[in-house]
């Protein structure tokens, strides 16, 4: 475990400054503290002297439930391998990190509630949300409260260019979306498309299918028809599927988290289409595959993330992600994990976390476990696209 510690630790640059023991003060207070070690034993009495320092509280908050919740509980779990690595490794300025972990519910008031909890309860950080709507909510608390936010994938353009304590390790909406139409301009021609989109999430399904509709229809195709929908249990996809395959097209669009795309796949399936579909990052996670099963082959999903990658700092962090949880991290877990360390680097660096954002700025770039994250003066960042398909059940890398 200490070699896996090193292995991914080292992509942060972390150093830790042992003490002078040649030092005479240094040598007089060991010996005082043994001292009073002894003393304590024999009275068995406490020793507030030579107590631990307290630890730093470090806030988690994502959609760890409801039908969202596999991105949150990816990043969750990435974020508290990465402050149990860092515990490891003698913490931040050899105080350990305590990480209080929140569920936004996937619903706003809840979101600012728990917030407002992490801030209470003296987080100095927090890294979340998951989604662009739950983002969009807390910002004015943490921009009143002026702690750094980072989120894994909370991409909406609503928050781009943005002067306020919310930085972001995934690039933001607009600019993936119109990378994504380019390619299927380009690359894979689709011709005239119909699409759906989650409306509980607008922030960012809203924003991403306006993106793309604009490059497509500007690249000379088309999208024919676009129907909105509530993620819901109660949602009816076969509906949500007959009205999309009632106008003729040559390809289907989903803007949705990974549950209601494969249950919107399968009923385009059952009604006996073959239409190539495209989908958003949103919903390119493993639950995808269990629950779309046939359903989804020959979908496609570009993201911001490399399955494939073999750089060493991603393989160690995949090989402790899935000894510790026993699967695969996805991208949330990746840039979540990402997110988090950039955090601890930070205040590594400057352990006032009135400064932290002041620290950001003066040195924007880190090494994050697949690329380098450079985040732009508003905590912005522009990544690398990957575009996969679903073959046999897998994700594959074909670009």
């Amino acid at each position: 475990m200490k070699r896996r510690v090193s292995s991914i630790q080292s992509s942060f640059n972390q150093t830790i400054e042992p003490p002078d023991v040649n030092s005479q003060p240094a040598i007089n207070s060991i010996w005082a503290c043994i001292g009073a070690v002894v003393v304590a034993i024999l009275a068995g009495t406490a020793l507030p002297g030579c107590s631990p320092p307290e630890p730093i509280t470090l806030g988690f908050v994502g959609g760890i439930s409801g039908r969202g919740a596999d991105l949150g509980i990816a990043a969750r779990d990435a974020v508290q391998l990465a402050v149990e690595l860092r515990n490891q490794a003698g913490g931040i300025g050899g105080r350990q990190v305590s990480l209080v972990m929140k569920d936004d519910e996937q619903n706003t008031e809840v979101a600012q509630r728990v917030t407002r909890e992490l801030l209470q309860q003296g987080a100095v950080a927090i890294v979340g949300p998951i989604t662009s709507t739950m983002a969009k909510a807390i910002v004015p608390l943490v921009d009143e409260a002026k702690v750094m936010v980072i989120s894994s994938s909370a991409t909406t353009d609503e928050l781009t260019g943005k002067d306020d304590y919310l930085y972001r390790v995934n690039m933001s909406t607009a600019e993936a979306a119109t990378r994504i139409a380019q390619y299927h301009l380009k690359e894979r021609p689709l011709g005239p498309i119909v699409a759906a989109y989650d409306l509980s999430n607008r922030s960012y399904t809203e924003r991403w299918l306006n993106a793309f509709r604009t490059t497509y229809e500007e690249g000379g195709s088309e999208v024919r028809k676009t129907i909105g929908f509530e993620s819901s249990s109660e949602t009816a996809f076969v509906q949500v599927a007959q009205d999309l395959l009632a106008t003729p097209a040559d390809g289907v669009l989903i803007v949705a988290n990974s549950m209601d795309t494969a249950l919107l796949c399968q009923q385009i399936r059952k009604l006996g289409s073959h239409l190539p579909i495209i989908v958003s990052g949103w919903a390119g996670t493993e639950r995808l595959l269990e629950l779309g099963g046939k359903s989804v082959e020959g979908v496609m999903v570009a993201q911001n993330f490399d399955r494939e990658s073999t750089a060493p700092a991603y393989q160690a962090f995949r090989q402790a992600y899935r000894e510790r949880f026993h699967r695969e991290p996805g991208f949330s877990g990746t840039m979540a994990f990402d997110a988090a360390n950039i955090l601890m680097e930070v205040l590594t660096r400057q352990p006032d976390p009135k400064r932290v954002k002041e620290t950001l700025r003066a040195a924007p770039r880190f090494e994050g476990v697949q690329e380098p994250i450079v985040f732009d003066q508003f905590g912005d960042v522009i990544r690398q696209i990957h575009m996969t398909v679903v073959r046999d059940g897998q994700f594959v890398v074909i670009r």
